[in-house]
């Protein structure tokens, strides 16, 4: 009996060991090295401006990582001035302190070097990486980020072919610093070009080159598709060809047959393609949203399917898209993609076994973007804040001195427009893990687009006119998708629910890169006492000073 109970007990040390040795085993660490600096030699529209890269690569080079992998990038910053690199849509679990803006980190200095270490704790999905400070985005430095499913989780389609990332974005026809300096003196421009992997549309005789995807007949293929812009949403589309969307932003989704796709700026999406048409090359093209431009302008992005036994050049019209202005088309497809529930993601349960069908909402938060001429500046605000970046990260200020001088939390109402615009530093507090409904209105004239850092939020309602609590009625509590950044309509309103059990202090911002620039944004603050850090990391060693 005693030699049973010693054979028990190593049978279960070794399934211990074995559980152990098999869950080490999945993850990886990851490791790169950027050279961040300008290029004017690459000139995607024939312009002579400065294009950011890395490792002399533009668009920048794809970070390819499992579920639960540790990523270490260690930034090496020649550009001629500050430098932050934020990961968009990776949540950055219990540790705010790598997510790379301005209210966690103190930038990278010229001539400097600094090491972000990231996990991609139980996610999935297609995301992109990009500067997030100075409006150094609009001069390039982005890149796409594939966060796989680990060999153990099955996935919810055949494993394509070959995957293709299509990072596809607007674009300014000169410097990124000299619309910078034009925005801080209250000229607004817009950009002139849409680029696809940071390439100019076919066709046209001032773009350098335009992108190829060579597909062989019959194979299926996932394209990764990410709105790396500044200002204009797109709608997507490939001549004779339909896009059967499966993901967004880390969630599968109820798989649906669509024409063509909305993109907006800071979204991500998975389609699955089939070359299924005879042997040819085929548009592939992204035209702006609530925009006149024709097939010929430069603002219309077109890119080449091209089938590996094609002698037939691309020929016809361009695919038609949906009347650009047409909100109704839009609010429909947003509402028609919806959460898959019964599948696994990052891990073998279903998704939909956390869900928002009976959650009790212990905060509500009523977020209204509008603009405002502040000290004779123009800004665009938040419940009438423009924000303003103070010479410490929040972050900082938080770990090492409560925040004091730094910024007094909910200085501002989290609910309802302050009288006067003004500008300052604007943190609101969370109910740590308590339910929390965010509704974002917009009074703006242009298509928004919302992002939360650290958090996949449900997107359970968006409409158009001004939100009411008699809109709670028509919210979708059944399978509404779970992603990071959500599409606020001109005169309309989005609301999110989302469950604070991520500690940090984490941005809340207009993607659109010049609401953000001029003060669209806040920080958002969960904060959970216990020091233990298995709830919260401590500051990493190689934390960067300043302020």
């Amino acid at each position: 009996m005693a030699s049973s109970g010693l054979q028990m007990k190593f049978v279960t040390c070794s399934i211990v060991l074995l559980v152990l040795f098999v869950t080490i085993a999945t993850s990886a660490d990851i490791f790169l090295d950027w050279r961040v600096s300008l290029d004017f030699n690459i000139k995607p529209v024939s312009s002579d401006q400065p294009v950011i890269t890395i490792n002399g690569m533009f668009p920048g080079p794809l970070i390819n990582a499992t579920t639960n992998d540790h990523i270490h990038v260690n930034v090496f910053n020649d550009l001629d001035e500050p430098l932050l690199f934020t990961w968009n849509g990776i949540q950055q679990r219990l540790n705010s302190w790598q997510d790379g803006v301005s209210g966690t980190n103190c930038p990278i200095q010229p001539g400097t070097n600094w090491t972000y270490v990231f996990e991609t704790k139980d996610q999935i999905g297609t995301f992109f990486y990009f500067p997030s400070i100075n409006f150094l985005k609009a001069g390039g430095g982005f890149g796409p980020i594939r966060v796989n499913n680990r060999s153990v989780i099955s996935v919810p389609f055949p494993k394509p072919e070959a995957e293709f990332d299509l990072l596809i974005g607007d674009w300014y026809n000169s410097s990124y610093k000299d619309i910078r300096s034009r925005l801080d003196s209250m000229d607004i421009v817009s950009p002139s070009w849409m680029l696809i992997n940071g390439k100019g549309p076919y066709m046209n005789l001032f773009s350098k080159s335009y992108e190829t995807f060579k597909v062989t007949q019959g194979k299926t293929y996932l394209l990764r598709i990410s709105n790396v812009g500044t200002a204009w949403s797109f709608n997507f589309r490939i001549q004779n060809h339909q896009l059967l969307l499966v993901e967004t932003e880390g969630s599968y989704v109820n798989q649906i047959n669509l024409e063509s796709l909305d993109v907006h700026v800071g979204q991500s999406y998975s389609v699955l393609v089939t070359a299924n048409q005879n042997a040819a090359d085929y548009y592939i093209v992204a035209s702006p949203k609530m925009s006149n431009a024709t097939q010929n302008n430069s603002l219309v992005g077109i890119a080449m399917l091209h089938y590996d036994n094609s002698t037939t050049q691309a020929n016809g019209s361009l695919p038609s898209g949906p009347d650009p202005f047409d909100l109704e088309f839009s609010i429909s497809q947003a509402n028609s993609i919806r959460w898959n529930l019964t599948t696994g993601a990052a891990r073998p349960n279903p998704q939909g076994t956390f869900n928002v069908t009976n959650v009790t909402i212990s905060q509500t938060l009523i977020l209204q973007a509008s603009t405002a001429t502040i000290d004779r500046s123009p800004r665009y605000t938040v419940n009438n804040v423009s924000y303003l970046t103070p010479d410490t990260p929040l972050k900082l200020a938080d770990h090492f001195s409560n925040s004091s001088g730094v910024y007094q939390l909910d200085a501002y109402s989290k609910n309802a427009s302050n009288v006067i615009a003004v500008r300052d530093v604007f943190v609101a507090s969370a109910v740590h893990k308590g339910w929390a409904e965010i509704v974002l209105k917009n009074t703006l004239t242009t298509i928004d687009a919302w992002h939360l850092d650290g958090y996949s939020f449900f997107v359970v309602g968006l409409g158009e006119g001004e939100w009411k609590e008699e809109s709670r009625s028509s919210y979708n509590l059944f399978d509404p998708v779970a992603r990071s950044t959500v599409q606020v309509f001109p005169g309309g309103w989005s609301a999110v629910y989302v469950y604070p059990d991520n500690p940090g202090m984490w941005n809340l911002r207009s993607q659109n890169l010049q609401s953000w620039y001029l003060g669209q944004e806040l920080y958002v603050r969960v904060y959970d006492p216990d020091p233990n850090p298995a709830k919260e990391r401590p500051p990493p060693q190689n934390l960067l000073l300043c302020g």
